[in-house]
C-alpha cells in the first residue's frame, strides 16, 4: 500500500505510512511492516512448504522500504520499472535464496500491477509454469478471515485426534544435506544506484572508475539538474553483477568527499 501510494499519488513515505496506519493496513508502530520482518516470517513458512526443508527465520535476508524516496520511484519509472517490496525464494543449483527487500520490476510484469492493499504470491512450477495467487492482504476483514480459518483448522485437527492434516514441511526433500542457504554476497543481480554528489567536474568518472575496478559494468545513467556547489543526483543501472562486488564498490564510493549522502541501492528483478 505504501509504495503504491507513493507511486500513484507522488506522496512522501511518511504520509503514506500514516495513511496505512490510519486505514488499518499497517501496525502502529509500523516497524515490522516496513522493515521487511512481517514478510520474512511469511517467506520462511512458504519456503519450508515449497522446498520441504526447515527454513529458520534468522536465515532470511531482510531489508525495508524506509530509504525509498519519491525520487527513486520517479527514476525507476524512467527506466521502465516499478518498485515493490518482494519476498523472494528460489532454489538454484541446490542453493536456496530467501530474501526480502525492495525490488525494481518491469512495469509490464504481472507483479508490478499488484497495488494498494492487495498481496500476491507468484510461483513457477517445473511443469505448471507461472501462477499468480492474488487477493486482499491487509485490513480488518481479510485479517479476520485468516484468523478464523486458522481457528477452524485447529479445531478440525483437535476433533480428528491427529497432530496435523499436513506435515509441517508439506513434503520431505531427500538428500537435504545437499541443500544450503545462499549467502547474499553470492547473489547475481542488476542494480540501481542513486548517488547524491557535489556538482563538480570529474565526479562521474570517479564513480564509474571505482565500479569498473570491481568488475561492475554500467548499463544506463541519468544525471539531472545543475546546482553549482550543491548536491545533484546521479542515477545508474548496472549490468548483472555480484552482490559482494557491489558492497565493496559502494563502500569505496561512499568514502569519497564528493558524496553528500549515503548511496541508495535497489536490486532489479526481471521476472
Amino acid at each position: 500500500y505504501i509504495l503504491s501510494r507513493m507511486t500513484d499519488e507522488g506522496i512522501s513515505y511518511e504520509k503514506a505510512v500514516n495513511e496505512a496506519i490510519r486505514l488499518g493496513y499497517a501496525e502502529d508502530p509500523p516497524t515490522l511492516d516496513v522493515d521487511g520482518t512481517d514478510a520474512a516470517h511469511k517467506l520462511a513458512i512458504l519456503t519450508s512448504l515449497a522446498f520441504g526443508i526447515p527454513m529458520p527465520f534468522k536465515e532470511v535476508y531482510r531489508e525495508g522500504i524506509s530509504k525509498i524516496t519519491e525520487d527513486d520511484i520517479r527514476y525507476a519509472g524512467e527506466f521502465g520499472y516499478r518498485i515493490k517490496l518482494l519476498a523472494i525464494s528460489k532454489i538454484i543449483d541446490n542453493k536456496i535464496q530467501a530474501r526480502v527487500h525492495p525490488c525494481m520490476i518491469p512495469k509490464d510484469h504481472i507483479m508490478a500491477k499488484v497495488d494498494g492493499a492487495f498481496n500476491a504470491i507468484y510461483l513457477e512450477g517445473d511443469f505448471l509454469g507461472p501462477n499468480l495467487y492474488w487477493g486482499m492482504g491487509a485490513g480488518a476483514r481479510p485479517t479476520g478471515s485468516a484468523v478464523v480459518a486458522d481457528i477452524i483448522n485447529i479445531s478440525r485437527i483437535i476433533r480428528s485426534g491427529t497432530n496435523s492434516f499436513i506435515p509441517p514441511l508439506a513434503h520431505f526433500r531427500p538428500f537435504i544435506e545437499d541443500i544450503r542457504i545462499q549467502d547474499m554476497d553470492e547473489l547475481q543481480s542488476v542494480y540501481y544506484f542513486r548517488f547524491s554528489v557535489i556538482d563538480r567536474p570529474g565526479v562521474l568518472s570517479k564513480i564509474s572508475g571505482i565500479l569498473g575496478s570491481h568488475g561492475i559494468s554500467i548499463h544506463s545513467v541519468i544525471q539531472k539538474g545543475r546546482r553549482f556547489g550543491g548536491s545533484v543526483p546521479v542515477v545508474m543501472l548496472t549490468h548483472e553483477a555480484r552482490e559482494r562486488d557491489i558492497k565493496d564498490a559502494l563502500s569505496e564510493i561512499d568514502a569519497l568527499d564528493v558524496l553528500t549522502d549515503p548511496t541508495v541501492m535497489i536490486r532489479v528483478e526481471e521476472g
